[in-house]
């Protein structure tokens, strides 16, 4: 080898070795950002010797995709089984305390001990109060769940926006990746923040992408609609302040096409959105319908005739409109500091029907209850028994909501533990690890000390050969 050819390859060594030395350092930097994916110095060999010809960004499309479609799954799932765990705890602890059907029970057994001893004024005191409880424990569980339904209103208008702006930033990264595909210059940072954007958008709605010419990307959603394309898509959401009963909420549209809402305990959701439209449009609406079933069922049970005895509707149109268990409350004819007699439990509320004032009276009480043990027709969209008496429709209607927070919690942690599995998979491949770049500085600390013993060799012996000459 000659003295210029031993130069160039020292050179050549050098170059490289600071090359590597430098992308070893950014990977030791980023060890502990996720969204950081390692970075390898590819040599080449040629003529010259090896050279540093591109910075390499680990990364397996295969299980990206597969990550991003867990991380919707994940987020549908842990979004849903939040709205469930409210609805429950509206109905109390483990034991329903609070539950309509807890009250329904209590009243059902004070009323049969005051039409055994009808005489008793403090046993028709203890049945109104019961009867409070039941109204107190329909309206209290529907307002929470109007509440609810608007917080999920709240958190998808909150949801739209973020996706909005995660989008118009996704835009940014996809342009400078194409741009510098196309030119050949160095993308990798720009790669590392769109991927930190897709995760972040798929929590949000379910992602799918198609990668073309100069790595563009295009993102779909899971059931298809144009997320973006060169352009991010429009998501529009017009949120609604109030709810009640009767109020249904706006959908959200991409581009103009609706996102439909998740189904199931084991939601079918991908994203947070669909599964707050789940819980806004048909979870707590169902319930809602149940409490309404339970309010209709008590004013049909304890009315006289025509009328509206111990529980009114107070003014509420029609038995069947939406809300009836938000209104219900107690006849104040029998409430005693309301100015009213609990006695006319047991004697008419409207009309008198102890007419000899008989203190051993209990012909209304008898029937009301016996109405205790009759099966009812419940309307359909209660998603529960449509033939079943007040109290079987109660527990069933607790038994609903337990079911389904049973089975998304069940979903949740089969989700979340995929969710891991796939991200391990994921990080198993691009995630940086220091005692890998450790190992690596040590040999390129060795290779640096190889070149500057060449480069010395060189040295003497050219300093040689001019001693010589002279």
């Amino acid at each position: 080898m000659s003295l210029s050819a031993a130069m160039k390859t020292a050179q050549s060594s050098f170059s490289n070795v600071g090359l590597q030395s430098a992308v070893a350092s950014k990977n030791i930097a980023n060890a502990s950002d996720t969204a950081y994916a390692r970075r390898s110095a590819i040599l080449a060999t040629a003529a010259t010797g090896a050279s540093v010809v591109e910075t390499q960004r680990a990364q397996n499309e295969a299980l990206l995709k597969q990550n991003l479609l867990s991380i919707s799954k994940s987020a549908g799932q842990d979004t849903l089984l939040s709205g469930l765990t409210r609805m429950k705890t509206m109905l109390g602890g483990e034991d329903y305390e609070l539950a309509p059907s807890t009250y329904l029970a209590k009243l059902r057994d004070n009323l049969q001990t005051f039409a055994d001893k009808p005489n008793e004024v403090s046993l028709a005191e203890t049945v109104v109060a019961d009867a409070i409880d039941v109204a107190n424990s329909l309206n209290t569980t529907s307002q929470a769940l109007q509440k609810l339904r608007a917080e999920a209103d709240s958190d998808i208008a909150t949801s739209v926006t973020e996706l909005n702006r995660l989008l118009k930033e996704f835009k940014t990264y996809n342009d400078q990746v194409k741009q510098g595909t196309a030119a050949g210059t160095d993308v990798n940072d720009a790669l590392d923040q769109r991927d930190k954007l897709l995760t972040q958008i798929s929590s949000i709605v379910g992602v799918s992408t198609m990668k073309r010419t100069n790595n563009d990307l295009a993102l779909y959603t899971s059931d298809g609609t144009v997320l973006f394309e060169t352009t991010a898509r429009t998501v529009t959401f017009a949120p609604t302040p109030t709810y009640t009963a009767a109020v249904t909420g706006n959908q959200v549209y991409i581009d103009g096409v609706a996102i439909q809402a998740g189904a199931g305990g084991n939601t079918s959701a991908q994203g947070s959105i669909a599964a707050l439209l789940q819980i806004r449009d048909h979870a707590a609406p169902t319930f809602q319908k149940q409490l309404d079933e339970i309010a209709r069922g008590v004013i049909t049970m304890f009315s006289e005739g025509t009328d509206e005895g111990l529980f009114i509707s107070n003014g509420l149109p029609a038995l069947t409109d939406p809300g009836l268990s938000t209104v219900i409350r107690v006849n104040p004819d029998v409430i005693s500091n309301e100015g009213g007699n609990p006695m006319l439990l047991r004697d008419g509320i409207n009309t008198n029907y102890n007419v000899d004032n008989n203190a051993s009276f209990s012909e209304l009480l008898n029937g009301y209850a016996s109405a205790f043990e009759a099966p009812m027709t419940f309307h359909p969209d209660a998603a529960i028994d449509t033939s079943a008496t007040i109290l079987a429709f109660g527990t069933s209607s607790v038994g609903w909501v337990e079911q389904l927070r049973s089975a998304a919690t069940t979903a949740g942690d089969d989700k979340s533990a995929l969710l891991g599995r796939t991200q391990e998979a994921l990080l198993n491949v691009t995630a940086v690890s220091l005692d890998e770049e450790l190992a690596l500085l040590l040999d390129l600390e060795q290779s640096y000390k190889a070149s500057a013993k060449l480069v010395a060799a060189v040295d003497e012996m050219i300093a040689a050969l001019l001693q010589a000459a002279g």
